[in-house]
C-alpha cells in the first residue's frame, strides 16, 4: 500500500512522493521529463518486496509543482533533500536514472553522509565528458509543436527504448499500457522539457567524480541509444570501487525491457553487507 505525500522544496515548491514497500529506504529519482510513474508499476513492484522505496516526482512533473523558471540538477537533488527530510529519513540509498542518475551524482556528493549506496543507471557525468548520443535520436525526446503528449511520448519511446524491445509485440503492448497509465496522471508541460534540459546542460561531475564514496553500482543497457554504453566506463573509472553490470541487447528504458534482470542485480547491491 503506497502512501501519496508532499514536500516542500528550499524555494517554496510543492513536491509529490510515495512511499510503499518495507526494508531499507531508497530514494527512486526518475529521468528527464518522467514523473514517479514512469518507473512502472512492474519494475516496482519487483523492488518493494525488500525495500522502502521513495518514489519521487521531480519538479516540473507529476503532481509536483511546475514553475517556469531556469533551475540546477543541484536545485533538483535539495529537493531530494527536502523530501527525504519530510519523510524523515536521514539516510537511503539513492537510485537514479538517466536525468536521475545525474541528480543522484550531485546529491551524494552534496549530501554524502545520507547516502548508503548509490545506484547509477542510464547517466553520464555531464556533456563535456561524456559519449553523446545521435542528435536525431535526442531531438525525439523534446516534444513537437502540434503533437499530443501521447504522440510526443511514443516518438521518445523509439529512440529509449532498445531495438529488440521496439520490434517485438511484447514491448509494443507494454508502451501502450504505459501510455495509458501516464494518461491517467498530470501530464508533463512543455516548458518543463526546456527547464529540465536546461539543468542538463549545465551539470558536469566529470572532475568530481571521485569525490563519490558510497559504494556504487553502474546499470547500463548496452543498446542505449540517448545515453550510450561507452558512458558507464567514464563513470566506473572516476568513482573508485564502482561495480558496473550491462544488459546485452538493452536500451535506454532498461527497467522497462529487463526488469527482473535489472532488479534482481539492483537488489543485490543494495541487500549487500
Amino acid at each position: 500500500m503506497a502512501t501519496r505525500e508532499f514536500a516542500q522544496s528550499k524555494d517554496g515548491l510543492k513536491l509529490r512522493y510515495e512511499i510503499r514497500g518495507t526494508g531499507s529506504p531508497v530514494a527512486m529519482i526518475m529521468g528527464f521529463s518522467g514523473s514517479g510513474r514512469a518507473w512502472s508499476e512492474r519494475f516496482l513492484s519487483l523492488l518493494d518486496g525488500r525495500f522502502q522505496l521513495i518514489v519521487i516526482d521531480n519538479r516540473g512533473t507529476g503532481e509536483s509543482d511546475k514553475p517556469d523558471v531556469a533551475w540546477t540538477l543541484r536545485d533538483m537533488a535539495d529537493d531530494i533533500a527536502a523530501v527525504l527530510d519530510h519523510a524523515k529519513l536521514p539516510k537511503t540509498h539513492v537510485f537514479g536514472i538517466s536525468m536521475g542518475g545525474m541528480i543522484a551524482q550531485e546529491y551524494a556528493l552534496a549530501y554524502p553522509g545520507r547516502v548508503d549506496r548509490l545506484i547509477l543507471g542510464c547517466t553520464n557525468c555531464g556533456m563535456s565528458h561524456s559519449i553523446p548520443g545521435k542528435p536525431e535520436d535526442l531531438a525525439k525526446l523534446m516534444p513537437q509543436p502540434g503533437m499530443s503528449p501521447a504522440e510526443a511520448a511514443k516518438l521518445a519511446f523509439s529512440a529509449a527504448c532498445g531495438k529488440a524491445f521496439i520490434a517485438s509485440a511484447a514491448g509494443q503492448k507494454f508502451i501502450d499500457n504505459q501510455l495509458a497509465e501516464m494518461a491517467k496522471y498530470p501530464i508533463t508541460p512543455q516548458h518543463t522539457f526546456a527547464r529540465q534540459f536546461g539543468a542538463i546542460s549545465g551539470f558536469d561531475s566529470y572532475a568530481r567524480l571521485g569525490e563519490i564514496k558510497a559504494p556504487t553500482l553502474i546499470i547500463h543497457g548496452d543498446d542505449d541509444a540517448i545515453v550510450p554504453v561507452q558512458n558507464a566506463d567514464v563513470l566506473s573509472q572516476g568513482i573508485a570501487g564502482s561495480r558496473k553490470h550491462i544488459l546485452k541487447g538493452i536500451g535506454h528504458m532498461f527497467f522497462w525491457e529487463a526488469p527482473d534482470e535489472a532488479a534482481r542485480a539492483a537488489s543485490d547491491f543494495l541487500a549487500a553487507k
